[in-house]
């Protein structure tokens, strides 16, 4: 975080200051969360769904925040942005018109803050599924050529994008961000808050297909990343993923210079000899302009060889890193976000592949791919996938098909909202139970030694409860 007064804050932000001198020095993290809040920092007061944060102002202050940024008048040294005019765009359509106001003036800061630290390299990632994965692939390549700020997680929305950005201090290299859209223009608006100088594309699938309605307009949306971009002249690079059409034609979208990474035999960066073990940890031999090398990666799913491809195009576009240098600490990677393919192995011999954090139809189709290659019978525990729209009725039955042909031994299906995948996966022919709710679907669980349970559904389900019982059951036999 760059240090600034309150009142440098206030002239940026287009607010006044309140019960405050000016002269208030903000030298700590800036957050949106009262109990994160560090000495010297600044506490961002939003209206959340529960709570509004202009009620622990004075609790902030009492942590050591040096000031609140705030939209109305709280018991504290502040400086207070006006409302957005009725009409006026918002970077979130949940937040009334005040809270509107207080994420627009973050995110205000938080491209002063990008514009005063020249030396800055900013790397933006987007796509319908793997980002996260591959976000946490990227950083933690670039961690070994300089100190590197990337978001925790999932955090890649209008909040948690200023809020990483915010990150950032004179000893930062590199600034790796994942971008997430639920609509036209947002990506766009992201960049204009940090505008990347490498940007990469995955992949383009059904992912908030409710809210884009097709995926056109979801590539249209993605493709507003390489469009932000700098020229080739001026050190843009795109990263196209090669294996999906959709994105490699992102290419006549772009002035920045274009590198293709998959497993396409004209990819600049490609995966050859591809192995998979019965761990499920994929094997294969890194091609590139600059070299081959083994990579043995740690990760599971045969989809993590796409990310790992990304990465790996990013890391040698970005920093001195050498192919072999890339390969080991691929192969050396392992999970930094939670329930994204995350192992855990009971007292028992009983494996959980807690997979749970969110789910679409290509994820899911990978989650399953990856049980397949692995070691002993398999049970998967499936919710529903959210944010289809019209198309959740066919999305659903067939992950019931796929699942009945993958070798399941069983099939555990939770809640009315994927009755579609219980139904379709019965007349195909696998023993599937529809149960109601997390907890009956740890009852219908009945794991051996050596058995393999996957979990996975879309991040509303909450299925990570499931995989947590799972092991704690059997941590308690």
């Amino acid at each position: 975080m760059i240090e600034l007064t309150l009142a440098e804050l206030a002239r940026l932000v287009g607010g006044r200051l309140h019960r405050a001198t000016g002269d208030e020095r903000v030298t700590g993290t800036v957050e949106f969360d009262s109990r994160a809040v560090t000495p010297g920092g600044l506490f961002v007061a939003l209206p959340g769904e529960r709570v509004d944060g202009h009620a622990f102002a004075t609790t902030a202050v009492a942590a050591g925040a040096a000031g609140i940024l705030a939209s109305r008048e709280v018991d504290a040294p502040a400086v207070l942005v006006d409302p957005l005019p009725a009409g006026a765009p918002v970077p979130d359509a949940a937040l009334d018109a005040g809270g509107a106001a207080v994420l627009v003036a973050l995110q205000t800061l938080a491209r002063h803050a990008v514009d005063s630290l020249p030396g800055l390299d900013v790397v933006g990632l987007t796509g319908s599924s793997g980002k996260t994965s591959t976000k946490d692939l990227i950083a933690t390549l670039l961690e070994h050529d300089g100190p590197t700020v990337a978001p925790p997680g999932s955090f890649n929305n209008e909040l948690g994008h200023p809020w990483t950005v915010l990150r950032a201090d004179a000893s930062t290299r590199h600034l790796v961000l994942e971008l997430s859209a639920r609509g036209r223009g947002h990506i766009a608006a992201l960049c204009r808050v940090a505008p990347p100088r490498v940007g990469a594309v995955l992949n383009v699938g059904s992912a908030h297909l409710g809210e884009f309605g097709s995926r056109e307009a979801i590539a249209q949306a993605k493709g507003e990343l390489v469009e932000a971009l700098p020229a080739a002249a001026d050190g843009g690079v795109a990263v196209l993923g090669a294996d999906d059409p959709v994105v490699a034609a992102m290419r006549e979208r772009t002035a920045a210079r274009v590198v293709h990474a998959g497993r396409a035999p004209e990819a600049d960066v490609r995966a050859v000899d591809e192995t998979i073990d019965d761990e499920g940890r994929p094997r294969f031999r890194l091609v590139t302009p600059a070299g081959e090398a083994e990579v043995a990666l740690g990760l599971r799913g045969a989809h993590q060889v796409d990310n790992a491809l990304v990465a790996a195009a990013i890391a040698l576009e970005t920093t001195g890193l050498d192919v072999g240098t890339v390969a080991s600490v691929l192969g050396a990677a392992v999970p930094r976000s939670r329930w994204r393919m995350e192992v855990g192995e009971r007292p028992d011999g009983v494996r959980v592949l807690n997979d749970a954090y969110n789910a679409n139809p290509e994820s899911m189709r990978a989650a399953l791919a990856t049980l397949a290659a692995m070691g002993g019978r398999h049970t998967a525990v499936l919710g529903a996938m959210a944010e289809l729209g019209a198309d959740a009725d066919a999305a659903h039955a067939e992950l019931g098909r796929l699942a009945a042909s993958t070798g399941l031994h069983r099939l555990v299906v939770v809640g009315e909202a994927a009755r579609g995948v219980h139904e379709a996966a019965r007349a195909a022919g696998l023993d599937s139970d529809l149960v109601p709710d997390a907890a009956s679907a740890v009852e219908a669980v009945h794991a051996e030694p050596g058995d393999v349970v996957l979990v996975k559904a879309s991040r509303s389900a909450g299925l990570e409860t499931v995989a947590r019982a799972l092991l704690e059951a059997g941590a308690q036999r």
